[in-house]
């Protein structure tokens, strides 16, 4: 019998449910699994021992309150969770504790969900590598000394090695994807304003996407089936609703999909589309229509989400600069400084590169379900390489850079999701990016159901 930590969110509600497991066993099971794990991989930055087993105590008499009664889930350090420092990676907000639940921490408890822990992220979220001044690096858990990817690394590592079945992240640029894809699970960033966004001040922009992170595609579904609908605390919330209470259905046949491994320019690490194709040959031969497609992009789609993104932290965070600069991640200090010297007109017109690309996106849309991609264009890094020196032009032109999501933020009523494609030759996961229709979650889980049918990952686990 496998160990309760091993079991899938759906296995473990569907054995709390049927009352053949205890929230209490479960809830155990996540903190001893934490203990094991934590040392090695730090990927949690708190745990709620006492509380947890207390609540867990109290749902073991109670009729099950949701689709995860019982279920032990992690929230990211970023996201607000009453009573519970807080502090966003960064010693700004050290001691940070909010007295309110953000929207889906609430809508997740009141699933009957049981919040063993906050996981670590970079300050303010900000890259793809997790390691923060105040918590240091979170490791790769198929190789430590790599990097798990990032913002959401943490709950990443957590549901990769089973301290959690479902974790919370946030995407405003590819952090669920990102660290989904380096630690080989599912992570996906729905479409905007499927989960209602409360964790910054203003609920006007429109790259930020809540999003989980799970083991499996039904598992990512439950996830979606407590948290979306709409809640005015997000004036851009979305309105329209999807059914998420059946298992998703994995059938490939007359699936239109199209193929474009480097967006246009990007350098791909070969082992990288080896596996990216090896999936999508594999969905069709399982009946699926793949089409190779150009979009069209340049790597000034990318460039416009990085000034966007240094306005972002510059108008949410700068305050932040005058006392604690010092103790800042450098990176994080520059972009803030350069998101403070952008003009509106120039930030204004970050939307006329935002609309082309929307355009060049739908005209794909219009012949296919979805759009196919890497998640990240390499294989993952040591955790002390920087980043930021990662992103360069390559004397073809062509531009070699980590990650393939952010451009997804700026198409960000497409939701988009990253899956196990493959395995490097060092057994390193790498991720298959699916760009569905617009609202189309479904389309998205379902092309992924299929991928999961026909290249099985969930019984893959890292050797910790």
């Amino acid at each position: 019998m496998a160990e309760l930590w091993d079991l899938t969110a759906v296995d473990l509600a569907a054995r709390i449910a049927a009352r053949e497991v205890s929230p209490v066993d479960a809830v155990q099971a996540s903190l001893d699994r934490i203990a094991q794990v934590n040392p090695q991989l730090n990927c949690f930055c708190f745990t709620f021992p006492e509380r947890t087993l207390a609540e867990a105590e109290a749902l073991a008499g109670e009729e099950p309150r949701g689709p995860l009664h019982g279920v032990p889930i992690a929230i990211k350090d970023l996201t607000p969770t009453k009573g519970d420092r807080t502090t966003l990676g960064s010693f700004s907000h050290e001691h940070h504790v909010p007295d309110h639940d953000s929207v889906i921490v609430e809508r997740l408890r009141a699933a009957g969900a049981i919040v063993v822990g906050k996981t670590t992220t970079p300050e303010f979220a900000y890259s793809s590598f997790t390691r923060s001044p105040l918590w240091g690096p979170t490791r790769n858990p198929w190789n430590p000394a790599l990097n798990p990817g990032g913002s959401s690394g943490g709950s990443a590592a957590a549901v990769a090695t089973g301290c959690v079945p479902l974790a919370e992240g946030t995407d405003m640029g590819g952090s669920v994807r990102i660290p989904a894809s380096y630690c080989g699970i599912v992570g996906l960033k729905p479409s905007f304003g499927r989960i209602p966004l409360d964790v910054v001040p203003s609920s006007w922009d429109t790259i930020h996407h809540f999003g989980p992170l799970a083991r499996t595609i039904d598992d990512a579904r439950l996830f979606l089936r407590a948290t979306v609908g709409v809640d005015d605390r997000d004036a851009l919330s979305m309105t329209e609703t999807m059914d998420f209470s059946q298992p998703v259905p994995g059938d490939a046949t007359g699936l239109r999909v199209a193929l474009d491994v480097d967006l246009g320019d990007y350098v791909v690490d070969p082992q990288v589309e080896r596996e990216v194709r090896a999936a999508a040959a594999a969905l069709a031969d399982a009946g699926a229509i793949v089409e190779e497609v150009e979009l069209g992009w340049t790597r000034e789609v990318a460039d416009a989400w990085g000034e966007h993104w240094s306005v972002y932290l510059a108008a949410w965070f700068g305050d932040t600069l005058p006392e604690y600069g010092d103790r800042m991640d450098p990176t994080v200090k520059r972009l803030i400084e350069h998101g403070f010297k952008l003009d509106a007109v120039t930030f204004k017109r970050l939307e006329l590169v935002r609309q082309a690309a929307w355009e060049q996106l739908a005209a794909v849309h219009r012949d296919f379900d979805a759009l196919l991609c890497p998640t990240m264009a390499q294989l993952p890094l040591p955790i002390d390489t920087d980043e930021y020196a990662q992103y360069r032009t390559e004397p073809d032109g062509r531009y070699f850079a980590l990650d393939m999501t952010s451009q997804f933020n700026f198409t960000s009523p497409c939701p988009a999701l990253s899956v196990p494609a493959g395995w490097s030759d060092e057994s390193l996961p790498v991720g298959l990016q699916i760009v569905a229709r617009k609202h189309r979650d479904d389309l998205a889980l379902r092309i992924g159901r299929a991928v999961e049918l026909v290249r099985p990952w969930a019984d893959r686990r890292p050797p910790i």
